[in-house]
């Protein structure tokens, strides 16, 4: 692996470590998380969304552990809507949407659960319990471990063995750079789908390269790929699937001469890839991936 010098760079390589080590707290994490069979929205705002997203379908599938649940960005909560449970995601602690959402479902009585990890900030004072995971803070405004450890966490909260996920991740660091993003680090253009669960991860994947490398991506369900956006597709641009591939969609990409990409390992362990690949863009287009312009570790409005 390429010795990228950032906080980024620090940062991605330590997820293995930290999803094995979050193992640890399933039982302190279901103790404060939504019970089995309630009614349950998430939400978050940004990467924290996309997460949201995620575990949204999986507590769906999840069977008896499971139950109905909703992800929503906190911006857009459905005022009218009740729940059993709302769990908001946020690594700052302070961001105003979350902070302006949790103030009106305290003065309600909802219960609430936030997954934070910045100690003594305001979201985990105003929800009713809190989970914090100070270990995988970040120094980069762009995250990537915080998130992906609280996907690892909740989804073996859901009964999911994540030894193989963790096992993909490890490999997928140690990979040769030129090998593990081959069809991808030199591609113009790039797009990503998923189903299910992998949607919010799709739609993460793409964030994570506008802000890390200004670089132009777009993501979508992969069934609603070709109701329009595969226009985009073309020879020098690619297409990145994560997770299920619906029958015909790499076919149909690599015949408008695009690139298709694939692998069968964890989705999420993918998503490590699609880290390593924020680094080669950040570097060639010589932009610093720990401060994306425009952006701030927390977005506080006034």
């Amino acid at each position: 692996m390429t010795a990228y010098t950032s906080h980024l760079a620090s940062e991605i390589a330590t997820q293995p470590d930290d999803w094995a080590a979050v193992l640890d707290r399933v039982e302190e994490a279901r103790a404060v998380l939504p019970r089995p069979g309630e009614s349950v929205a998430v939400v978050g705002c940004g990467t924290s969304y996309f997460m949201a997203q995620a575990y949204a379908v999986l507590r769906e599938q999840a069977g008896e552990l499971g139950g109905r649940t909703e992800a929503h960005a906190a911006s857009e909560f459905p005022a009218g809507r009740s729940y059993d449970h709302v769990v908001a995601i946020s690594r700052s602690g302070t961001t105003t949407e979350v902070i302006e959402l949790l103030t009106t479902l305290r003065q309600r009585g909802q219960r609430t659960t936030a997954i934070v990890a910045t100690e003594g900030t305001a979201i985990p004072e105003l929800a009713t319990h809190a989970l914090l995971l100070p270990e995988v803070d970040e120094q980069s405004v762009v995250q990537t471990r915080f998130a992906t450890t609280a996907l690892v966490l909740l989804r073996a909260t859901l009964g999911e063995d994540v030894s193989a996920t963790i096992a993909d991740a490890r490999a997928v660091l140690a990979e040769d750079e030129d090998t593990a993003l081959a069809g991808v680090a030199d591609a113009e253009q790039l797009t990503f789908v998923g189903r299910g669960w992998t949607v919010g991860l799709a739609n993460e994947a793409a964030l994570k390269l506008r802000e890390s490398a200004q670089f132009w991506t777009e993501a979508y369900p992969a069934m609603e790929y070709r109701h329009g956006p595969i226009s985009i597709a073309t020879t020098g641009r690619a297409t990145w699937a994560f997770g299920e591939v619906p029958e015909g969609l790499a076919d149909d990409v690599r015949a408008t001469g695009a690139h298709f990409e694939h692998r069968d390992i964890d989705p999420l362990a993918d998503l490590v890839r699609l880290h390593r690949l924020c680094l080669v863009k950040a570097a060639r287009a010589g932009v610093d991936p720990d401060q994306p312009r425009h952006l701030s570790r927390s977005i506080i409005l006034s």
